[in-house]
């Protein structure tokens, strides 16, 4: 899987649009928050996302990938993980991983911020 069909997959969510909060980072949006960290523009093969409750739970994903998986900078501490796409992590469980993050942070929307789709 490459950067663009990464990024179409992200924007075929409801409700979900690009933004570039930092000069170069692309991320991906619902509402007002952040579902999926696509990094810079550089080819980067990379999605960082809400890879569960916390920073236990996301562990599995490097106990599973220790080669393409990694705590996201910053916010790594509140189950956010970055995975590398074209490694050993199978295309079907890192849509699955994008999937999941969007639901979580739809799940912590106000209503009123919510995709109707």
């Amino acid at each position: 899987m490459d950067r663009a069909e990464l990024t179409a997959y992200c924007l075929a969510k409801p409700g979900a649009w690009l933004d570039q909060p930092w000069e170069g980072d692309v991320v991906v949006k619902v509402g007002s928050r952040i579902f999926a960290f696509l990094g810079a523009e550089n080819g980067d093969q990379r999605v960082g996302v809400k890879c569960g409750p916390t920073r236990e739970v996301a562990d599995e994903w490097l106990h599973r990938y220790p080669d393409d998986a990694r705590p996201s900078p910053y916010i790594g501490r509140s189950g956010w993980n970055t995975l590398r796409a074209g490694g050993a992590i199978p295309d079907d469980e890192l849509l699955e991983a994008v999937d999941a993050s969007y639901d979580a942070v739809v799940a912590k929307l106000p209503k009123r911020e919510r995709p109707t789709a």
